[in-house]
């Protein structure tokens, strides 16, 4: 007898967990198109109701609709990005075009959107309002304003564009897999630290290479371990292999699915009156405009370049030969150690994962929120390293669920990035569930997992996108969590990196594992003095990806190049950021923020325009006693709890008491 598909009926699990542990490969299959069906009957109800169009019977008769859709989904897709076996990747090649056409067949129907624009919205409170609002732009922006001919090319472009998307991700992951450097000879990995080169003994024993060393790779362009390598011809083909991804002449080379992605976006921004794809996406965005977006990163990039230019100088000079690309990261550790004495693999010891999160990331967020973690072992995630955990408030009441998955494996995608399986909403009953996912290296069996500084940053960054998601405080589910702009999402995530280098919480969470003892004092001078060093670099690699990324996206259909190569070199010489050393952050062939899927296409600049008001904030902490409840709680009312129920810019506004300045973004980054 075949047991019921679980994600048909609301989970039995608290907070709505999915029962992942019941969920198999033909249930999410058969409840995404069960919810496709039911989701268009819903519409079709509300499109062809007789009677006048109102508030109930329209929008929150909108919202409450598609529940078993955004359940099935919500789990299927968290398995796509963090536990992908082949079979679900075939199924989201199946499923991925039908979830495109299913969102135009809802808003290009010109009864349901005839019905929101009749909405009368003179009594209704503001987030209503707004409500009504969003509704309507999402229609306009979907094309609801295009003839029939133009609406049936806008639904094939959707659809085609969905397909490519998917590839993308899909030969990217495999490409990164792939590009591992396979080492024979353990002396070849000397400047490793011990746990690193277990690390690697490991993966390259679970890859069927046992006995040798395999040294995997995460999503950026420059990788770990050229910062400790010793051996110069190592470093040289762990950055080229990192390098050639996606353009390798190879079965997982993705520079068609490039182009043909670029020249529909290009026609899609025409049909819709756009002069670009650019034009197209700010306009669902914070900044005032393309123009605004494209002075802020003019104004950045030649004071980047030029401190970078300073920084490979020094690194030269050290070198005592020509620098290359692959020397840079190795040299500039060097630097760190011999002139502000900070030795960074000396300091991981001080950096287990397990102290980060309980005794930084968690102790921050209950000195600040008076939130209190209560992990829940009998709760199952879709993969045996999840772990789950319950949130509650200062009162004892429960807030949500929080779950962490920070371990690399073959069928998890690179990077790092928080989604949600339950979304807050006071219309629909439920509270948060959200997930954290990293790309960790996994230590041995019985071993700690030490962190590098920047792995320290990437958790605290992604549970600002977490808390961002868990405080949500909302009626309508649009409107839940981290459901803001695009160029506004970050900005509560790098809000929360100010906490790693505050004196009360690395003093908590930063002891040596075997001794328990802090991190030296002298230490930690030295890591505040130094700061500064590699912004440059930092700030040019970033650069490099935004702008390329904004190249990509002003290109009409007629502009849309043959050789993807070459229009990168060309986009970023003529950007300014074209600096021998400094490769992009994400060159074309595994830049996954645009081109796998909409995601961040036309908006990788959020990150630098985010940090304008992260930059601005953490100001206003330190000019108001820093880590209190206090501040907290002024920072969740106002801001984090908001979601995007009211303009995000205003709800920055409330809690800053005026707009951003880029003053302090400047001075962070040494670009004053």
């Amino acid at each position: 007898m075949t047991s019921p598909n679980p994600l048909l009926s609301p989970s039995p699990l608290p907070f709505g967990l999915p029962p992942f542990a019941d969920i198999t490969v033909q249930h999410y299959a058969e409840a995404v198109e069960a919810g496709l069906d039911q989701h268009l009957q819903e519409i079709a109800a509300i499109a062809d109701n007789p009677g006048p169009a109102t508030f109930d019977n329209t929008v929150l008769a909108m919202e409450r609709s598609g529940q078993v859709l955004n359940r099935a989904t919500a789990a299927f897709f968290t398995l796509v990005s963090a536990d992908a076996t082949d079979a679900i990747r075939d199924l989201e090649t199946d499923l991925s075009p039908k979830i495109s056409a299913h969102q135009d067949a809802v808003f290009l129907n010109r009864n349901l959107h005839e019905r929101f624009a009749a909405v009368d919205v003179s009594g209704l409170d503001a987030e209503s309002a707004r409500l009504v609002e969003e509704y309507l732009k999402e229609f306009r922006q979907s094309g609801i304003q295009l003839d029939a001919t133009a609406q049936e090319r806008l639904k094939e472009i959707n659809a085609e564009l969905s397909r490519l998307g998917t590839g993308f991700g899909q030969r990217t992951k495999e490409a990164m897999k792939s590009a591992a450097l396979l080492v024979d000879d353990v002396s070849d990995l000397a400047g490793l630290p011990s746990s690193d080169i277990a690390g690697a003994a490991e993966a390259a024993a679970a890859a069927g290479h046992e006995g040798k060393y395999l040294l995997t790779l995460i999503q950026p362009s420059n990788q770990p371990a050229l910062a400790s390598l010793e051996n110069r011809t190592v470093r040289r083909r762990l950055f080229e292999a990192s390098l050639a991804r996606g353009t390798s002449d190879d079965s997982l080379d993705v520079r068609d699915l490039i182009l043909q992605t670029v020249r529909l976006r290009a026609e899609k921004a025409r049909l819709l009156g756009f002069a670009n794809y650019a034009e197209l996406v700010i306009d669902q965005q914070t900044a005032p405009s393309f123009q605004a977006v494209q002075a802020m990163m003019g104004r950045l990039a030649p004071a980047a370049v030029r401190n970078a230019q300073g920084e490979a100088t020094a690194l030269a000079e050290l070198a005592g030969h020509e620098l290359q690309p692959w020397d840079w990261a190795f040299y500039s550790a060097r630097v760190r150690k011999e002139k502000y004495q900070v030795d960074e693999q000396a300091i991981r010891p001080y950096f287990t994962l397990e102290s980060v999160l309980s005794e930084g990331v968690f102790h921050a967020a209950t000195a600040l929120y008076g939130i209190t973690f209560h992990e829940r072992p009998d709760l199952d995630g879709y993969h045996p390293d999840v772990r789950v955990w319950e949130v509650r408030n200062e009162d004892g009441s429960r807030l949500g669920l929080f779950l962490g998955d920070y371990f690399t494996r073959e069928t998890k995608r690179g990077g790092a990035w928080m989604n949600s399986l339950v979304e807050q909403s006071h219309l629909l009953g439920t509270q948060a569930v959200v997930i954290n996912n990293l790309n960790i290296t996994k230590p041995a069996p019985g071993e700690p997992a030490l962190l590098s500084l920047d792995e320290v940053r990437t958790v605290f960054h992604e549970f600002g996108h977490a808390l961002h998601g868990l405080f949500s405080d909302v009626t309508y589910p649009r409107f839940s969590g981290t459901s803001v702009p695009r160029d506004f999402v970050e900005y509560p995530s790098q809000v929360n990196e100010m906490w790693i280098m505050w004196p009360e919480v690395l003093a908590n969470y930063a002891r040596h594992h075997q001794t328990g003892e802090p991190l030296p004092a002298n230490i930690v001078r030295k890591l505040n003095d130094s700061q500064l060093w590699g912004e440059g670099f930092a700030t040019t690699e970033y650069l490099g990806a935004a702008l390329l990324d904004v190249a990509w996206h002003v290109l009409s259909e007629a502009d849309v190049p043959e050789d993807v190569i070459a229009f990168e070199a060309k986009a970023l010489a003529e950007a300014g950021v074209a600096h021998p050393l400094i490769p992009p952050r994400y060159r074309s062939g595994y830049f996954q923020h645009i081109f796998a899927g909409a995601g961040y296409a036309a908006g990788y600049y959020s990150y630098i325009w985010s940090e304008i008001l992260d930059a601005d904030t953490v100001e206003w902490f330190k000019e108001n006693g820093g880590l209190t409840r206090t501040n907290g709680d002024v920072f969740r009312s106002e801001l984090l709890s908001r979601g995007n129920s009211r303009d995000p810019l205003e709800s920055f506004r409330a809690f800053r008491g005026r707009d951003a300045e880029l003053e302090p973004l400047l001075k962070r980054r040494g670009l004053d």
